[in-house]
């Protein structure tokens, strides 16, 4: 074996290794803790709504075969692993880092109001403003980046592929195309930068985060309470009160919705309060009935390679005409 061929079967084995391990990385949305999560809301419902009560009653409720045999959970599974490789391989050396943002947002701070003395606050105290500091600063960005998907039209051909789902599990949260993956990946890095920055200029450099098996407490509570059921047949909502302030599964089920009234709604992660502000919010309750997917908006996100070339041919074409329409000369 070659030199390189060695080196190419090392590269496919870590990474190999690499996707079975976020069933034991907490930081990963399908940790087995995180699914234990979902089991548990998920077995009151198959409680009040089976009348086959037994392990094989239970078993056809939570993977039903005409969920988890659509060619759509295999695409979701292809994309997941092909985009682990892509990023790893390609994109990796153009993801922004956060350690230049972090320095930078301190100089930007220092220049803008001097100099200052750390705040004289407790380590405990010190710890649970910057947990919070992180959660708060990574669900807005979050937002506002989810956001802007679905409202700039060329970053909408890109995301569409996210909203191609015609069934979901949770490893529906790996369906996106690498574009998208490389905005969320910087949208981490600047976020995380600017947080760690500001907590540098704040509370000096000796800066801790409260975590639970090394992720936020914040992020191991959402991801506990359900996450992996917002991609999954199994509707629970948190019911209209909580549901201004946190994101249920129902409702991201809702924005997963082919009806035209539910596009573009929903678009927070855990928090309820930027749909709120933005005016995107609605809850299960007035949901109604709805199918999944993308509606006419799909086209060509039937096969794996689909999923790959169709944003681009999309984004292709929208681009033409609006730099058509810039040379044209000016009278």
């Amino acid at each position: 074996m070659s030199f390189w061929e060695l080196l190419s079967d090392n590269f496919f084995s870590q990474n190999l290794h690499t996707l079975a391990g976020y069933l034991t990385d907490a930081n990963k949305r399908i940790y087995w803790v995180y699914l234990l999560g979902a089991l548990g809301l998920a077995l009151p419902v198959f409680l009040a709504s089976s009348a086959q009560k037994s392990l094989s009653g239970l078993a056809g409720f939570l993977f039903p075969k005409a969920i988890y045999r659509h060619p759509s959970v295999r695409h979701d599974l292809g994309l997941w692993v092909i985009n682990r490789f892509i990023r790893v391989g390609l994109l990796a050396p153009a993801i922004l880092t956060m350690v230049p943002i972090a320095l930078g947002t301190t100089e930007v701070l220092e220049w803008m109001f001097g100099a200052m003395a750390p705040l004289a606050w407790s380590a405990t105290a010190v710890t649970a403003c910057f947990t919070l500091m992180l959660f708060l600063f990574d669900d807005f960005t979050r937002f506002f980046l989810h956001w802007l998907l679905h409202r700039v039209p060329v970053l909408w051909d890109f995301h569409k592929v996210h909203h191609s789902a015609e069934v979901l599990t949770p490893m529906t949260i790996y369906r996106s195309h690498p574009v998208e993956s490389y905005l969320y990946a910087c949208r981490m890095a600047l976020t995380q930068g600017v947080v760690v920055g500001l907590g540098y200029y704040l509370f000096g450099p000796v800066l801790t985060m409260q975590d639970i098996l090394g992720a936020n407490v914040f992020v191991f509570l959402f991801n506990l309470m359900g996450s992996n059921l917002r991609h999954s047949h199994i509707w629970v909502s948190w019911g209209d009160k909580l549901e201004n302030w946190f994101i249920s599964p129902a409702q991201h089920q809702v924005h997963h919705s082919a009806e035209r009234r539910h596009w573009d709604t929903n678009m927070g992660s855990a928090l309820a309060i930027w749909d709120r502000m933005w005016g995107t919010l609605i809850k299960a309750s007035d949901a109604g009935e709805f199918t999944l997917g993308a509606g006419g908006e799909v086209r060509g996100h039937d096969s794996l390679l689909g999923l790959y070339i169709t944003p681009f041919k999309d984004a292709f074409r929208r681009m033409v005409p609006a730099i058509k329409k810039a040379d044209l000369p000016k009278n």
